[in-house]
């Protein structure tokens, strides 16, 4: 599914190198996680597969489904089936839910989107990611609540259908009653689509409560320190990074 062969990646038109010759394979079906203390590269590495404009890629390669994709652009990654549930998503003026999605979807799939089936599965989806259906006509994201943003983000991959899917701190902003719901979706879209591989970046391990990981690594340093089963979490929670001599 996706390999990243000797990556290293920096801020574009800086010589701060975030990401050092990083190593990591997920095959499909497996669910990986990214852990480690702020300012470890983790978000830069979900941006960097993602192709974002601001990190350049110095060396090595990003491979999708045997694919170098390293140099492509991000709709190019997208239409492949990558998607990134953002940290902080993006607000868009001037165009509504319902239309970013229909055209996002079309662009994806190449083929034109039936009006009427489209909202009648877009309002189910939204009752069941715990969105009003009146988001469907409002401004993407504009003034959304932090949790209504990522219940967005999950409303967009269960009409986008990717591949593969990095959630970049899903669980932040999002109370507890609120993560299981969005949790519980991607778990139902992975059973639907067992295929679909998943990447989890994440500080803490509360999200891996819902979204049971295969491997857990732990990111220092730009590189890739330790990996390890959901116990590597569990053990990072107890007893913090200083198990492999980090102090977060």
């Amino acid at each position: 599914m996706l390999k990243l062969e000797n990556l290293s990646v920096k801020v574009k038109d800086t010589d701060n190198l975030i990401l050092d010759n990083l190593n990591l394979n997920i095959n499909n079906s497996e669910v990986h996680v990214i852990m480690g203390p702020n300012g470890t590269g983790k978000s830069t590495l979900s941006k960097a597969i993602m192709g974002h404009y601001k990190f350049d890629v110095v060396s090595g390669n990003i491979i999708f489904n045997d694919e170098d994709i390293t140099n492509l652009e991000v709709n190019e990654r997208a239409k492949k089936g990558i998607f990134l549930c953002m940290q902080d998503p993006t607000v868009i003026e001037g165009v509504s839910n319902s239309e970013f999605l229909r055209t996002a979807r079309s662009e994806i799939t190449g083929e034109k989107v039936n009006l009427f089936k489209f909202i009648k599965d877009m309002e189910s989806s939204m009752k069941d990611v715990g969105l009003d259906s009146s988001m469907l006509h409002r401004s993407l994201n504009s003034g959304f609540s932090g949790g209504e943003k990522k219940k967005n983000e999950v409303l967009q991959l269960k009409f986008l259908q990717p591949k593969f899917i990095i959630l970049d701190e899903l669980d932040s902003g999002l109370d507890v009653d609120s993560l299981r719901i969005a949790c519980e979706n991607i778990n139902n879209y992975m059973e639907e689509n067992p295929e679909t591989s998943v990447l989890i970046i994440t500080h803490y391990p509360r999200i891996l409560e819902y979204i049971k990981p295969d491997y857990v690594h732990i990111l220092m340093d730009g590189k890739i320190q330790k990996t390890g089963d959901y116990s590597l979490a569990e053990q990072i929670e107890k007893d913090g990074y200083k198990m492999i001599g980090i102090d977060a």
